[in-house]
């Protein structure tokens, strides 16, 4: 019987892209950048602590595309300009020295923008408020404002931003792109029927709904070639309704999944509470077994796989690739590293570590765990 280290610790690759083990660090809002959005020595210490750890890939944070409407939050980080891009280079090279690949997820957060230092208006496919309020523990408070409806001029202009975003990743020597089509950020927005109320050939049925994810992983496999890893991120949950589903179940993950199996993403990362539960209902596929099926795509699951049996189990039973790990990534930079030498991990203390920009509590804790490196 396999053991779950020999699982986890399998090379595998991606496209082109060899990994040598299966664990991958997922993108988290850290609102640590400049305030206009340049990655600073603290971002840099951070992604870099995650390759000393030994994980095979490291994915940036929610990073704001454009300089209009993409930005989502206050300090966070962008790549939207060429002084952001010379900012990442140094971070992107010092990470792959250590082995591990790095991919920037380009996020444009629609509806959900609580900071842009670009605009005071925000934008959705159709008017829209989320339901919820604003996310304090990144700057937020009270509730969002009402989104205006894109007009087709400004989607493609937001393509544009996706685009050119992406040449500036390949200019700073990313490995990756992955686009965010999750967690009710724009493009998620679009896929949403109860957020997408537009009446022309971006709305109505759900492959009309899936068209500008669709358009854009074409524009940016264009503008980037072969080479570069591209990926997409989905989920049902959204930032702001986390009790979201797709109203059609398993019949609804059919036709996006499949639908994204014949564009040219080379993998599919799931977001998810629990990637091992039912993702549709009792009884039903999880999310990264349907993804797998509909697609053949490679997958990325996440969501509750902190404990390494668990992890190796969903990728045993062909469900998924790869694991993303995110909040036992902060506890444990080095979480690899400890799985293979049998050491324990230590557990998510959202209350010190889950902090926003740069207070000082949680440089300290930064600083501790890189001497603990």
């Amino acid at each position: 019987m396999q053991r779950y280290e020999d699982t986890l610790f399998d090379q595998e690759h991606i496209s082109n892209h060899i990994l040598k083990n299966r664990y991958i660090v997922g993108p988290m809002t850290r609102v640590s950048s400049e305030p206009d959005g340049t990655p600073n020595t603290r971002v840099h210490q951070y992604y870099e602590r995650f390759a000393k750890g030994g994980f095979a890939a490291v994915m940036t944070e929610g990073t704001y595309p454009d300089t209009a409407y993409s930005q989502g939050y206050e300090n966070q980080a962008g790549l939207a300009t060429e002084k952001h891009a010379n900012a990442w280079e140094p971070i992107v090279r010092d990470v792959q020295a250590h082995g591990a690949k790095m991919i920037v997820q380009l996020m444009h957060a629609g509806g959900q923008s609580q900071g842009n230092d670009y605009s005071d208006t925000s934008v959705a496919p159709s008017p829209f408020q989320p339901p919820s309020n604003k996310v304090e523990v990144y700057g937020g408070q009270g509730e969002f404002p009402v989104a205006k409806a894109l007009t087709k001029d400004e989607i493609e202009d937001v393509k544009d931003g996706f685009v050119s975003s992406a040449r500036y990743a390949q200019a700073a020597g990313f490995d990756g792109i992955e686009l965010h089509g999750a967690n009710g950020y724009l493009l998620d927005q679009f896929l949403s029927e109860n957020i997408n109320q537009r009446e022309d050939e971006y709305g109505g049925s759900i492959e009309n709904r899936l068209r500008l994810i669709v358009e854009l992983i074409e524009d940016v496999r264009e503008a980037v070639g072969e080479q570069m890893l591209l990926g997409i991120r989905i989920s049902q949950m959204k930032a702001t309704n986390g009790t979201y589903k797709w109203p059609g179940g398993e019949q609804d993950a059919e036709v996006i999944f499949s639908t994204l199996g014949e564009t040219d993403v080379d993998y599919i990362h799931l977001s998810d509470d629990d990637a091992t539960t039912p993702g549709f209902g009792e009884g039903t596929m999880t999310m990264s077994e349907a993804a797998k099926t509909f697609s053949g795509k490679p997958i990325i699951a996440c969501g509750s796989l902190s404990e390494p049996e668990k992890a190796a189990s969903l990728i045993s039973a062909g469900h998924c690739d790869f694991v993303a790990i995110a909040r036992q990534a902060l506890a444990n930079p080095d979480t690899p590293n400890r799985v293979l030498e049998d050491e324990p991990l230590d557990e998510f203390d959202a209350g010190s570590i889950m902090k926003p920009k740069a207070y000082v509590k949680d440089h300290e804790l930064d600083k501790e765990m890189m001497e603990n490196q």
